[in-house]
């Protein structure tokens, strides 16, 4: 099965290493639209228990517009989904949803520029985040 997420494991806390997350994407231009606090979620709504994570929604208006004025449909995969989930006490995975995979989702070649643009600045906010270079991409 191909994979479909970039992903980077920091030696970070989780708490830090969320800091850390919203800073590096801020740093390659994204916001954050949203934000979803899975274990808080899961709790209220379950009561289960699950690993402190969170889904932030990153956004970059410049390439959200060019992608929505290339195929409108795209904003059912906006916002850029990157998943902040806790490991272990000292250990912290980050994935990101690859923008490669919206290629499979939309037959359409203007969205190819705005994917390896995504690409490359979500990529460089992972390798950021992990300088010794443990980042995973999907290929």
């Amino acid at each position: 099965m191909a994979s479909y997420t970039l992903t980077t494991t920091l030696n970070e806390p989780y708490d830090t290493a969320v800091e850390s997350v919203r800073a590096a994407l801020t740093d390659q231009g994204f916001g954050i639209l949203t934000e979803i606090d899975l274990k808080a979620t899961l709790k209220a709504k379950l009561d289960v228990d699950v690993a402190p994570q969170v889904i932030l929604g990153a956004c970059r208006p410049a390439l959200a517009y060019e992608a929505l004025t290339a195929e409108p449909s795209i904003a059912a995969v906006l916002p850029c989904n990157v998943v902040v989930r806790s490991l272990d006490e000292a250990t912290t995975v980050v994935e990101a949803f690859d923008p490669d995979a919206m290629m499979g989702l939309a037959d359409n070649e203007a969205l190819h520029s705005v994917a390896a643009d995504a690409k490359q600045r979500l990529t460089a906010a992972l390798a950021a985040l992990n300088p010794t270079g443990d980042t995973e991409g999907a290929n």
